[in-house]
């Protein structure tokens, strides 16, 4: 790993998400209430972009040498429930809801009783799959990029999210953990207006 262009990689990459989140998407919420294309394909080439940094120090052998069959076998589990947790998430919220283009369901139920952000926690867990296959520096930071980029994307799509459901919002925050962990109090879930 060659350190200066990976920083300036990581870097750009961190700063371009601000300027997506928070600026482009941000503005589309506040003004639109849904995103635009534009504002959507924004946000797939910056974790496109994110996905492709991985290949600047990509292994030639698979899996390398000094990765035994344990970490192997459970770096590809961890793939392929992420990647299947992830499309179901997609599936189970609607593509169109996924990606910021149809805000209307406030929707928690199923996975969304448990994480507000179920997707997020399914693409974790294939991102550290990824990792374990190659170990190094470079995936470690890799790792820790992807998490500031999600989180910064989750706190602009929650700030949206409060101001569209207000009340009911504030309710499912208190009760359910934004990633992992322990609910307060059990979540009721009814059909109110544009609720689920």
């Amino acid at each position: 790993m060659r350190p200066v262009p990976y920083l300036v990689t990581a870097l750009s990459l961190l700063a371009a998400t601000l300027v997506v989140f928070r600026a482009f998407v941000r503005h589309d919420y506040l003004t639109r209430g849904r995103l635009t294309l534009f504002s959507t394909v924004l946000e797939w080439l910056v974790f496109f972009s994110w996905g492709w940094f991985t290949w600047v120090d990509w292994p030639r052998a698979f899996p390398p040498p000094e990765v035994g069959p344990v970490l192997t076998t459970v770096g590809l589990i961890g793939i392929v429930i992420g990647m299947t947790g992830l499309f179901a998430g997609i599936a189970y919220l609607g593509f169109a809801r996924s990606n910021g283009l149809a805000p209307d369901v406030l929707r928690r139920s199923g996975p969304y009783r448990l994480s507000r952000n179920p997707q997020v926690i399914a693409c974790t867990v294939a991102v550290i799959g990824y990792a374990l296959l190659w170990p190094s520096w470079h995936t470690l930071g890799w790792v820790a990029l992807y998490a500031a980029m999600v989180h910064t994307m989750v706190l602009t799509e929650e700030e949206h999210l409060q101001d569209v459901f207000g009340d009911a919002y504030a309710r499912y925050r208190a009760r359910v953990p934004r990633y992992l962990g322990l609910r307060r109090r059990p979540l009721a879930v009814g059909h109110h207006g544009r609720e689920d």
